[in-house]
């Protein structure tokens, strides 16, 4: 059972999530601290301070997030006493421009499944931070700027097992 403290957090996030789908910078910022940072860590986008979130948010992501097939499904959830993690499965079609996910990448057209993990920090009743974690080498070999031969990295195939935990692991 969640505290209220943690029922907050949880309302705080997904009203946050909302409003940066629904391209609502305004709602977006007035979610966060007086002095959040934003870092999507494999390619190090993001923003530091509230100018900097701002400048991000406002550039790269706010209705910007993902192309328009875009499908988000929870995996889990979990809630502490100042953070919270969603685990997620998603799946897209490249055909944007997604600038915080692939920096310099023309859209490829390529279908791209990901499992991806936000860290969410609070401090009193706003977003401190959010550190968003995924397999980047699993998307590159997806759109084809990587080739899985003789590495280990797979493709859509690590994502997957997030969502179905069954799948067969990989033969070593």
């Amino acid at each position: 059972m969640l505290s209220e403290r943690q029922q907050q957090m949880v309302a705080l996030f997904e009203k946050h999530v909302g409003a940066e789908l629904a391209g609502d910078l305004d709602t977006t910022m007035a979610t966060m601290s007086e002095d959040p940072h934003l870092n999507h860590v494999p390619t190090m986008a993001g923003g530091v301070g509230k100018d900097g979130v701002r400048a991000f948010y406002r550039d790269h992501l706010v209705g910007k997030f993902f192309p328009p097939d875009v499908k988000m499904t929870s995996v889990s959830r979990t809630v502490g006493e100042d953070r919270v993690v969603e685990e997620l499965f998603i799946s897209f079609t490249h055909t944007t421009v997604i600038d915080w996910l692939l920096p310099g990448v023309a859209p490829t057209g390529k279908p791209v499944e990901m499992a991806v993990a936000v860290v969410v920090g609070f401090k009193g009743d706003k977003i401190s931070h959010e550190h968003i974690y995924w397999d980047q080498a699993g998307v590159l070999v997806q759109i084809g700027l990587l080739s899985p031969a003789g590495l280990p990295v797979t493709g859509a195939e690590s994502a997957r097992k997030v969502l179905n935990p069954k799948l067969p692991p990989r033969a070593l």
